[in-house]
């Protein structure tokens, strides 16, 4: 526990509990401030990211506000904000559904999918760079962990 009271420059007798807890929020920041910096050059943020990548996954089909929200990582994502700021920028476009003209769809344009053919890499080498000090056997067991915490 040293370690991460020196991280958070305190002397503090923290439980084993609140140390996790604290730990994982420490390193969740940490993580997605990595994202953040590789991904400012590309006007994106991560749920916008996080957008584009379930966009493409869609492989050239459209997908409803409500599909995408149901996808992404942050549940508390604004969707309808996000989608808004990647129309802006050309990266997606909204259609009406042709059976049923009262529903959105969604699609990922060409510029939306070559920008995500640059930031791709640049995201596996950061991933790379975040886990690099674990071994192939901690990352399992991490992610192994990670999921029995939220097993509730």
């Amino acid at each position: 526990m040293k370690e991460l009271n020196d991280i958070l420059k305190t002397k503090a007798n923290l439980s084993l509990p609140q140390a996790t807890v604290i730990n994982i929020f420490h390193s969740s920041i940490w993580i997605k401030d990595d994202f953040l910096l590789q991904l400012k050059p590309y006007d994106l943020s991560l749920e916008q990211f996080n957008v584009l990548r379930i966009l493409r996954g869609q492989k050239g089909n459209a997908i409803n506000l409500q599909d995408i929200q149901e996808r992404m990582i942050s549940k508390m994502s604004n969707t309808t904000r996000l989608v808004d700021k990647l129309i802006k920028k050309k990266f997606v476009k909204r259609t009406i559904c042709k059976t049923n003209r009262r529903k959105v769809e969604i699609l990922i344009t060409d510029l939306g999918l070559e920008t995500l053919e640059i930031v791709d890499p640049i995201i596996d080498e950061t991933e790379k760079n975040i886990t690099k000090n674990l071994t192939q056997e901690e990352l399992t067991q991490l992610n192994t962990l990670l999921i029995k915490l939220k097993n509730k």
